[in-house]
């Protein structure tokens, strides 16, 4: 039997997790930073007198202030742990100590529960400290809380608070402030399969390692849930390790693959998920997988599930993740009142496959960021088979021009006097246009022009080509923008076209040094109103786009 694993005798309980709980310091796995803080304040006589423990269910926070307490009242106590052996250590071990007193916030938060318990803190007890430990603390309420606090700060000298949550932010800053932080990790896997392998020798169990690897999947780092799930074989012979399809919807996210994602979908419902609770499954490992992308040390998944997550979270990019979390979390909120929740469910996912049937903001980023990727890789990847037409690109203004024929029947109420007059003067136009009008634009809208092609300029019409049907379905987004621009340009209304020439190659990321601007003609606008126009980001480019003008506050 491994010398830091001691089954506890429990008398008319076989639980596992009951069983083999930790005893002493030596015996806790997973938190040495716990260990070493705890161990050191009990030898040195540095213990203060109220600890806040923190951190997901199952790391052994409820354990760890029972062990202090033992190495608080220990008898024999070695290096700072208690024996496990003396009368005071058997006691609290049992539940039968006057020494600790404990108290589940969770179901006795009332200020009168709390007022019993503190009322007793001023009287002696016969061991050495008296150790209040109190689980789920957020949970109190705010009178109960209000009265904790009080005894905090005046606590009699041989008391020693343990508060224990999930959620220390819910908290009162004030019992915070108070007290010694300490938090709790999930337990890695490997330290899970060690743990599982040690009880299996103690205990003399039949098991095989699949069945501690499907244990120790179930418990996402959870030390009592990996013994639960271990109970639970043992007891029927096959562990409930139905899990939602997540890896397969999102690979059809992936994918843009409709078809594949409602599959998947339909077949998780056949398998008897409840819609709100698949949503609910494949939004919390969607959280996993933006956490991992952006914040690793934030993420709970541990190991092969870590793993997983963060390659899907990868592939699928922080735009889509986050927009995926924002539908799933509408489609949860009107599955509440839907008449059919699958539907729901199904718009939902069908929206995040297909970008171009969402209409929404965060939709059209998307497409952006996908646009952005594009063109910085070089555009669609086919390579052209002829060089381009006689058209002078955007970024060759100044090369001779052949002037375009003029384009007949202009659309009413667009053309002007002024419009009529600049068949006269092509190259000067396009010249305007790429030095004046494009540095106007948003980002985005430079990274599509700087990729089209000026087909014609002519009677208060211009005419872009781009190299491909995707970028031109994209131009919907930059197009106001455009037309704004020109017509600050030009001092009137132009009209923008679109075309699709498929030999046009994307331009590189990279655009050479821009050229002094020439003089504004007169008549232009102002001198000081011909400056640069950019924005730092998709998102900002959207917010200005569809609110020119608007400043962002706060």
């Amino acid at each position: 039997m491994p010398a830091d694993l001691t089954p506890i005798p429990v008398e008319g309980v076989t639980a596992l997790y009951r069983r083999f709980r930790p005893g002493r310091f030596a015996e806790l796995r997973g938190q040495d930073h716990i260990v070493r803080a705890l161990r050191g304040a009990t030898r040195d006589g540095r213990v203060v007198h109220a600890y806040l423990f923190s951190g997901p269910r199952g790391t052994g926070k409820t354990t760890t202030a029972r062990i202090l307490a033992k190495a608080l009242n220990c008898e024999r106590p070695h290096e700072g742990d208690a024996c496990g052996e003396c009368p005071s250590c058997v006691a609290i071990a049992r539940g039968a100590s006057l020494d600790v007193i404990e108290l589940d916030a969770a179901s006795n938060n009332g200020v009168d529960d709390v007022r019993e318990i503190t009322a007793g803190a001023w009287h002696q007890t016969p061991g050495r400290w008296k150790v209040y430990i109190v689980d789920e603390v957020h949970q109190l309420s705010k009178a109960a809380a209000a009265a904790l606090l009080k005894t905090l700060e005046e606590p009699p000298s041989h008391v020693v608070f343990v508060l224990a949550t999930t959620d220390p932010h819910k908290v009162l800053p004030t019992i915070r402030s108070r007290t010694q932080h300490l938090e709790f990790h999930l337990f890695s896997g490997e330290t899970l399969a060690k743990l599982l392998q040690d009880v299996r020798q103690a205990a003399g169990l039949t098991v095989d390692d699949d069945a501690i690897e499907a244990a120790v999947r179930l418990a996402h780092g959870s030390a009592r849930d990996a013994l639960s799930a271990l109970d639970q074989l043992l007891a029927t012979g096959v562990v409930d390790e139905d899990r939602a399809p997540s890896t397969e919807l999102v690979e059809g996210l992936i994918a843009e693959d409709a078809a594949a994602v409602l599959a998947a979908l339909a077949g998780a419902l056949r398998q008897g998920w409840d819609p709100e609770q698949l949503a609910e499954a494949l939004a919390a490992d969607v959280r996993q997988m933006f956490l991992l992308e952006v914040a690793p040390d934030v993420a709970d998944a541990v190991d092969a599930d870590r793993a997983r997550l963060a390659s899907l979270g990868e592939r699928l990019g922080p735009a889509r993740t986050v927009r995926t979390l924002e539908t799933l979390g509408r489609a949860l909120r009107d599955m509440k009142s839907a008449p059919d929740k699958v539907i729901s469910l199904e718009v939902a996912v069908a929206r995040l496959a297909r970008p171009d049937l969402d209409t929404t903001t965060a939709a059209l980023a998307e497409r952006l960021e996908r646009l952005e990727r594009q063109l910085a890789l070089g555009g669609p990847g086919a390579p052209s088979p002829a060089p381009p037409p006689p058209v002078a690109p955007l970024s060759a203004v100044g090369a001779p021009l052949e002037t375009p024929a003029p384009v007949a029947g202009p659309a009413a109420g667009v053309a002007s006097p002024e419009a009529r007059a600049e068949a006269s003067d092509d190259a000067s136009m396009r010249e305007r246009f790429e030095h004046r009008v494009v540095p106007r634009t948003s980002r985005a809208a430079q990274l599509v022009l700087r990729s089209a092609q000026v087909r014609s300029f002519v009677e208060g019409r211009l005419t872009l080509a781009v190299p491909s049907e995707e970028m031109r379905a994209n131009t919907e987004v930059i197009h106001h923008g455009l037309v704004r621009a020109l017509e600050h340009e030009f001092g009137h209304l132009i009209e923008v076209r679109w075309e699709v020439d498929p030999t046009l190659r994307a331009a590189p990321p990279a655009r050479p040094p821009r050229p002094p601007q020439p003089a504004p003609p007169s008549g232009d606008a102002p001198a000081d109103d011909d400056v640069t126009v950019e924005v730092e980001s998709v998102g900002e480019h959207l917010i200005t786009e569809m609110f020119p003008g608007a400043e962002e506050i706060g």
